[in-house]
């Protein structure tokens, strides 16, 4: 079950191909999003909304003719794993793939732990100057189709989720199927799989304000970066101990190792919703799936960030059109960081993917903040040079 035929398309994209744009249009105040555009099985929408000072979510769509890569990042402690990431994850993808003659389960666990071997060599090497990046981490929630073939995996609390008509009987009503595993502890089976592994800590999970956390410390169970819940030198260098306060580590406490589903798309399969967690805090599974069925498809994804936003201006009882005039860095009070994508899936022949023409390559990237006039140059300034 490998992906084939596409490993020429993508290195046009990841060594040197810039397609058809990255990043920037159709801003909004905080929002920033592409309403609809074609990929290799249909159609798609993206859209962002920035509550932090610095965006913290990063995500990128790459489409060639014979495959559609999706790929969300959700980053905590800061933005520099999450563009880190961005930059690297597909890039290993593609080398792996090559080199095994398509894409597998065994490439994208060696994709993810190549991204999470170099993030955590970087993080070594700068950490005199920035003892803070020990502590940046990200989710990573990928998708992957091909000849009806849909791999999707994840670290963290991004979630997949799909939207399928019900019955062949009832092809006006459509289901929600979530296809990824949320890594956080607020869910009980992860919080039991910790205690599991580390049967000689009574405190590996801890109730602290208000919430579930590892070590009392994050709610997430596996990440790329995080590298002192990781690597014990990083909580015992010196000057990692002047930033923060670190946790004595028997043993690593979080994990890179991705959950990763593979299965063959059908037809009644209609789309795919790749959010960040900063959507599923207000909307469930059923009403986002419910909103893209009933919904024309242009613009979806920012229709389900404004829906989400309404839901948390509604938890504070506040208007909508108050909460949008809220700044970054204090909307984060309100709501978290959001990025969507909506992936169509036409299964028919002479569908919307016609436009995709034949020797198309596009690959686009959400700005790394959404009031920067020239994303790129922002995004390299929060960087290290060596990155």
């Amino acid at each position: 079950m490998m992906f084939r035929s596409c490993c020429r398309p993508l290195e046009r994209c990841f060594f040197g191909w810039r397609g058809c744009g990255s990043g920037g249009g159709g801003g909004d105040g905080l929002l920033w999003h592409k309403d609809l555009k074609p990929h290799a099985y249909g159609d798609y929408s993206i859209a962002v909304i920035q509550a932090n000072s610095s965006l913290e979510d990063h995500s990128q769509v790459f489409s060639s003719p014979s495959a559609t890569y999706v790929g969300v990042y959700d980053g905590h402690g800061g933005p520099e794993a999450s563009i880190f990431v961005n930059k690297r994850l597909f890039p290993y993808l593609h080398k792996f793939a090559t080199e095994q003659g398509g894409l597998s389960v065994d490439v994208i666990k060696n994709a993810f732990h190549a991204t999470e071997e170099e993030f955590l060599h970087l993080v070594k090497r700068t950490l005199p100057a920035r003892p803070q990046i020990a502590s940046v981490g990200s989710c990573c929630l990928v998708g992957a189709i091909s000849n009806d073939e849909l791999y999707v995996a994840n670290l963290g609390d991004s979630r997949a989720v799909l939207g399928r008509i019900a019955t062949e009987s009832a092809k006006n009503s459509v289901v929600a199927e979530r296809l990824s595993n949320d890594h956080n502890v607020a869910v009980e089976e992860v919080r039991k799989e910790l205690e599991a592994l580390h049967p000689d800590d009574s405190h590996i999970v801890v109730y602290c304000r208000g919430v579930w956390r590892v070590k009392g410390i994050i709610q997430v169970s596996r990440s790329i970066g995080d590298a002192y819940l990781k690597r014990p030198e990083f909580n015992r260098d010196p000057i990692f101990q002047q930033f923060g306060n670190p946790v004595p580590l028997k043993r690593p406490v979080m994990t890179a190792e991705p959950s990763i589903l593979f299965r063959k798309l059908k037809s009644q399969d209609l789309f795919l919703i790749f959010a960040s967690d900063g959507l599923w805090e207000q909307l469930s599974d059923e009403a986002a799936v419910d909103i893209v069925f009933k919904n024309p498809r242009a613009g979806i994804a920012k229709r389900l960030i404004r829906a989400a936003v309404q839901e948390a201006a509604k938890k504070k009882e506040m208007r909508y059109g108050d909460l949008k005039k809220i700044e970054k860095g204090i909307r984060r009070h309100f709501h978290d960081d959001i990025t969507v994508i909506v992936i169509y899936l036409d299964h028919q022949k002479g569908s919307s993917n016609d436009r995709f023409k034949h020797n198309t390559v596009c690959s686009i990237n959400a700005p790394v903040d959404i009031f920067s006039l020239n994303a790129k140059e922002a995004g390299d300034d929060l960087l290290p040079q060596d990155f």
